[in-house]
């Protein structure tokens, strides 16, 4: 997979436009102050390529990326942002409930969490979304240079406990910052797309 090759294609808002097809999908979901775009931008090696919102929550886009015209970057809107109105969060969580909701649209998860934190509920949700989805999913564990070394283990086992992962489950400590992890998290990527 040439990673170089990525562009961006489109942004969805409902379920007609969604990709239906035969190239794989790898989904990236996260709230929205995770640093998701971030981690998209570190994994391609690219500055800027997915947009990095100044207001969290505000998308409600599902965009998409066209890796190496083999394989799709699926970026979902971010989530749990208290800022927005309810009808923004009621409108993302019925996208989401559409998109997970049908078949054969996920390959790959790769849920992005806070290496600081212990997993919000709709980490939980997120997380059970993609187990209902029955696609392996991939913890990116972020803002890893955040993190104390000593703390580092107590809080990868608090992620595992609270979404419940099972031990074939992949947890990866990375910083979308320095680029800690950035290949173990393409083989990842790349071992998902084969299983």
């Amino acid at each position: 997979m040439n990673l170089h090759n990525a562009e961006f294609v489109r942004s969805v808002t409902k379920p007609a436009d969604f990709y239906r097809g035969p190239m794989p999908q790898i989904v990236f979901s996260g709230k929205s102050n995770v640093g998701k775009s971030s981690v998209i931008n570190k994994i391609l090696n690219r500055k800027n390529f997915a947009r990095v919102g100044a207001s969290p929550g505000k998308t409600v886009h599902i965009n998409y990326f066209l890796i190496d015209k083999s394989v799709w970057f699926v970026d979902l809107p971010g989530y749990g942002y208290a800022k927005v109105a309810k009808a923004e969060r009621d409108r993302w969580g019925k996208l989401m409930e559409q998109y997970f909701g049908e078949t054969g649209l996920v390959t790959l998860g790769v849920m992005i969490v806070d290496a600081r934190h212990k997993p919000t509920a709709d980490d939980v949700t997120m997380a059970n979304w993609f187990k209902s989805a029955g696609c392996p999913v991939i913890i990116c564990a972020n803002k890893v240079d955040k993190v104390k070394k000593s703390q580092l283990e107590g809080n990868l086992a608090l992620i595992r406990e609270t979404l419940e992962l099972d031990d074939g489950t992949v947890l990866i400590p990375f910083s979308a910052e320095t680029g800690f992890n950035r290949d173990k998290m393409i083989s990842a990527i790349e071992n998902g797309i084969k299983q």
